[in-house]
């Protein structure tokens, strides 16, 4: 593994390797174990999409591996003035140890990787978001002790989430079923991807997807960039909502997660997120630890 760049990009050993290592750390630092893994490097952090989570978490994960992060804002680097993405990626690997970017167009983060000569992990696109699915993943087998052999359930948009999740849990020898609205599909490189691996299902009813699931994900109908399309959406994913109706069709102990921000009564309803605001919160939380193992097995000499 040279780069984060997508899951389709990872094998199934890969996954979890990174998920265990992402388990011993998160044991190292809740028993105060220190592990300045990564003493000395510098990670260059590029955002041209807001955060919360993925700034916070990978800026602590370095500070705990004993190395430094650089908030590199789109609005204080020429990239964001016209200069190619290729001549950013030679000059910032002369500077740092890595490179995590979180932005728009998946091939912003590909050509960085290819024109760069340092490892580089990607925050988020419009087209995946494979941090977040590695902390999904992780969660899971906390909650639940594996993944092969569970059904994972998505309801709502086929976006970067959708797009990582049905790859990710198929590679981790989960079924995994989704449901989406005609026009809101999974992108078509991901839907043969699961057609060739088989154990996937695509549902334009909700209440079919849910049936005898062990985790059912949402996130929310707008994601960033799409706020102009808001009233469309939600015209569109109506009846597209994880509550306690559609949570009767899975299994008794089915966990919820969400990747956050929720927007609560809309993919959500507030009494299915607070009932399950432990697992929705040990997810953010595992953010931390799955990136940080990213960013020992990429950037450790």
């Amino acid at each position: 593994m040279k780069h984060l760049l997508k899951m389709l990009d990872l094998s199934s050993d890969e996954i979890i390797e990174i998920l265990n290592l992402a388990d011993q750390l998160k044991y190292e630092l809740k028993h105060g174990i220190k592990h300045h893994l990564l003493e000395g490097k510098s990670l260059g952090m590029i955002f041209q999409k807001a955060s919360t989570r993925t700034r916070v978490s990978f800026e602590t994960g370095m500070y705990q591996l004993g190395g430094q992060a650089l908030f590199l804002s789109s609005n204080d680097l020429q990239i964001g003035r016209g200069e190619p993405v290729q001549d950013t990626a030679r000059v910032l690997s002369r500077y740092l140890d890595g490179i995590m970017i979180r932005t728009f167009e998946q091939k912003e983060v590909e050509d960085l990787a290819e024109f760069g000569s340092i490892p580089v992990i990607n925050g988020l696109t419009d087209f995946c978001h494979p941090c977040q699915i590695l902390a999904d993943l992780m969660t899971i087998r906390e909650f639940k002790g594996k993944l092969e052999g569970l059904k994972m359930c998505f309801i709502g948009d086929g976006n970067n989430m959708m797009n990582s999740l049905i790859v990710g849990g198929l590679k981790a020898g989960m079924t995994v079923s989704v449901a989406c609205p005609d026009g809101y599909h999974p992108d078509q490189t991901v839907l043969q991807f699961a057609k060739e691996h088989g154990g996937f299902e695509l549902f334009d009813d909700p209440k079919k997807a849910a049936v005898d699931a062990d985790v059912m994900i949402t996130d929310v109908w707008a994601s960033m960039g799409q706020e102009g399309e808001k009233a469309k959406r939600e015209a569109a994913f109506k009846g597209y909502q994880v509550n306690e109706e559609l949570l009767k069709l899975a299994k008794p102990d089915c966990m919820v997660q969400h990747c956050l921000p929720a927007h609560r009564g809309e993919e959500i309803t507030e009494d299915v997120f607070e009932a399950h605001a432990n697992e929705i919160f040990e997810e953010a939380e595992n953010r931390l630890h799955a990136q940080k193992a990213v960013m020992v097995l990429l950037m450790k000499d």
